[in-house]
């Protein structure tokens, strides 16, 4: 309501100078003509009784006016399930507004018969349109670019395949490096997928209790060969739990870790153990993160000290896992010092759903 009564007197100063101006002026001629003090009393009373009723109405009108824009407002900056968006202000791409929403409200809006507010009606109107152009534009543009990378992904996945089983045929160790190298290739590939996936509305996830041991293995046996290459022991004794979750985004933020822990872990070991309640911990003994790197690590394209010494990191690892943990309702931390290791954490707890 303040805010509402600042606005209006200062829309209304110009208005209340003029008739400040002609009461003067009106008592000046009354005090020239030598009237009696009453006389002079009564019209000046008269004349605020009736500014005040009509500023009075004006105001309600205007307050009326005024509180239906904000429901207007409050309603666009919602998302689509109706919760209040914390940061009201419009960014520079205008994505937090509903824009068909305001279309729709601003349609219902009354007609006043005022031409100005016709004028801002019409120009709100055309700047919606011109708007919803440059959304399907930009929209037509990103779908282009996925459909070509998601068929560029799956028609790559063939040579892979068939250079993977050319390198299976004989056993040597040049043919064990190259098939640890094919399968980076294969990893980075299944990384771009997993990208354009997470950008998409109709993501496939699936939600089952996943017996979290079999996965495990599914994971470890994967990177079978890498360990053995590495010399590098694996401590996994098996874990007695079901999860619910969606088995194969899961087992990608598994994988994720896991050839993380092998890409930075020289010598020692790597440890796979299950912490009460239900929390998945995978421990490797590399060369850790430093401490002022670990408040980004989840940022995308973040590589930090370690990344950059790597020249080869692409600082969308983490920041993939981070996403999935998220669509998945799970936690992920990480816990590291530098020269010792690092320990990643995922929370697979959630939350018992009653079925009514």
């Amino acid at each position: 309501m303040r805010h509402f009564i600042r606005i209006y007197l200062r829309q209304q100063k110009r208005q209340n100078l003029i008739l400040l101006l002609f009461c003067v002026i009106f008592c000046i001629i009354f005090l020239l003509y030598q009237l009696p003090p009453l006389a002079l009393l009564y019209p000046v009373l008269l004349l605020a009784l009736v500014w005040l009723g009509v500023t009075g109405v004006d105001m309600y009108r205007g307050y009326k006016r005024y509180i239906s824009l904000q429901r207007v407002l409050e309603a666009v900056w919602q998302d689509p399930y109706g919760n209040q968006i914390e940061d009201r202000e419009p960014d520079s791409t205008g994505e937090n507004c509903d824009w068909d929403l305001f279309q729709e409200l601003l349609e219902k809006q009354e007609d006043n018969g005022d031409w100005e507010s016709g004028i801002y009606r019409s120009m709100a109107s055309w700047l919606l349109k011109e708007r919803r152009k440059q959304l399907d534009a930009i929209k037509f543009r990103e779908q282009d670019i996925v459909d070509y990378y998601t068929t560029w992904v799956h028609q790559i996945k063939t040579p892979i395949a068939a250079m993977g089983l050319i390198l299976q045929q004989e056993d040597t160790e040049d043919s064990r490096r190259l098939s640890g190298e094919l399968q980076r290739i294969e990893q980075y590939v299944d990384m771009v997928l997993t990208y354009l996936r997470l950008g998409s509305r109709e993501t496939d996830y699936v939600f089952t209790y996943v017996n979290l041991d079999k996965l495990l293995r599914e994971c470890i046996r994967k990177y079978a060969g890498q360990f053995i290459r590495r010399h590098l022991p694996l401590d996994y004794r098996g874990v007695d739990c079901q999860v619910l979750t969606d088995e194969k985004w899961l087992s990608f933020v598994v994988e994720q870790v896991l050839s993380n822990a092998l890409k930075y872990t020289r010598s020692g070991s790597v440890s796979i153990y299950l912490e009460p309640p239900c929390v998945l911990c995978i421990c490797d003994t590399g060369i850790g993160i430093a401490p002022e790197d670990l408040p980004r690590i989840f940022e995308k394209g973040y590589t930090g000290y370690n990344g950059r010494s790597d020249k080869k990191a692409t600082g969308l690892g983490l920041y993939l896992c981070k996403q999935i943990c998220d669509r998945l309702k799970h936690s992920i931390t990480v816990r590291s010092v530098p020269g010792e290791g690092t320990t990643v954490c995922i929370g697979l707890g959630r939350e018992v759903l009653e079925v009514e």
